[in-house]
């Protein structure tokens, strides 16, 4: 039986150890249990992919690392994934020491970065190359996991939203104590706002999609913010994990779209509210950053971007933008 210590104080020889069982493995019908570090994987690509955009028919199409675990560790695709919602409670039948280990790990990134860095020094050890193993979240020769997206989920506003899951949890998994069930729900929702916010990002092209300002892909998460249209406290959970409904921006005009000074129609063009002409006739500063240029007349999206979602946009024009 595993136990938490297994996963977050997993040492070289170990992760070595699992990845031989593993490398030595013979694909079957009745699957083995997953090793530690097959766990710890599929919680890393929980920081790049949401596994709930694939089921039982599309699991062949899942998005990178999943095809590259699946290959290493002699399973399907909708093993990984199933794994994956085991770790944040998807499942809720979910092994409960999955349950814990990836509450843990999810509420302290960093921990996680020196544990996944762990896995692959024992992986090139035992002779995996990158093209089997890419290092996908960057972090194989150091820095740190940045979840993105953090100032828009409000402490208050996570609770009050979780408060009614957490009564039904405790209904249907006994076995977690009721301060278990929080933790885990709220590292959920995290982590869930990081795969969103960079799903933003590079849907817009690491840009801000009001003026153009771009320092490149490695500078964007720090100076651009990806955060919704429609805002998290008052969207559905798909709407809050769907990038059509998030736009990124400079941190200027995030808070102007936040506030209601600007929007953007179902045609993509910006407009400024009375309120915000006004003061830019009053204040050159203010037409500094909001006169056109450096605002465009239509957001700037790359060609092959998906447009944000119409409903989004006509939610944020009725409700915020008109009544600011």
């Amino acid at each position: 039986m595993r136990g938490l210590g297994d996963y977050i104080d997993l040492t070289l020889a170990q992760a070595e150890q699992q990845w031989k069982s593993a490398l030595s493995r013979v694909p079957a019908k009745r699957q083995v249990p997953f090793e530690p570090i097959e766990t710890l994987l599929s919680l890393g690509a929980s920081f790049l992919v949401n596994h709930r955009h694939y089921g039982g028919s599309t699991a062949q199409r899942a998005v990178s690392p999943i095809p590259e675990l699946a290959t290493l560790f002699r399973r399907p695709n909708s093993s990984i994934l199933a794994k994956m919602a085991n770790l944040d409670g998807s499942r809720r039948n979910g092994a409960k020491h999955d349950l814990l280990a990836g509450t843990r790990l999810r509420e302290r990134p960093d921990d996680y970065a020196g544990i996944y860095r762990t896995i692959f020094a024992a992986a090139r050890a035992v002779g995996i190359p990158q093209d089997q193993l890419p290092d996908f979240l960057g972090l194989e020769f150091g820095g740190s996991l940045h979840l993105l997206g953090q100032a828009e989920l409000e402490e208050s506003v996570v609770e009050e939203a979780l408060s009614g899951e957490v009564r039904r949890w405790a209904e249907v998994r006994p076995d977690l104590t009721e301060a278990e069930t929080e933790r885990l729900l709220v590292a959920r929702t995290r982590v869930g706002q990081h795969v969103f916010a960079s799903h933003v990002l590079d849907n817009c092209g690491h840009k801000c999609v009001f003026c153009g300002l771009e320092l490149g892909k490695a500078a964007a998460p720090r100076m651009l913010v990806a955060s919704h249209i429609k805002p998290w406290k008052d969207s559905s959970a798909r709407e809050r994990l769907d990038h059509r409904n998030g736009l990124a921006a400079c941190p200027i005009h995030d808070v102007a779209f936040d506030a209601g000074l600007i929007t953007v129609n179902g045609g993509l063009k910006i407009h400024l509210s009375e309120k915000l002409q006004q003061g830019m006739l009053d204040d050159p500063v203010a037409s500094s950053y909001f006169a056109r240029p450096p605002l465009r007349e239509t957001i700037l999206l790359p060609a092959s971007a998906d447009h944000p979602g119409t409903e989004y946009l006509a939610w944020h024009k009725d409700r915020i933008f008109e009544a600011a």
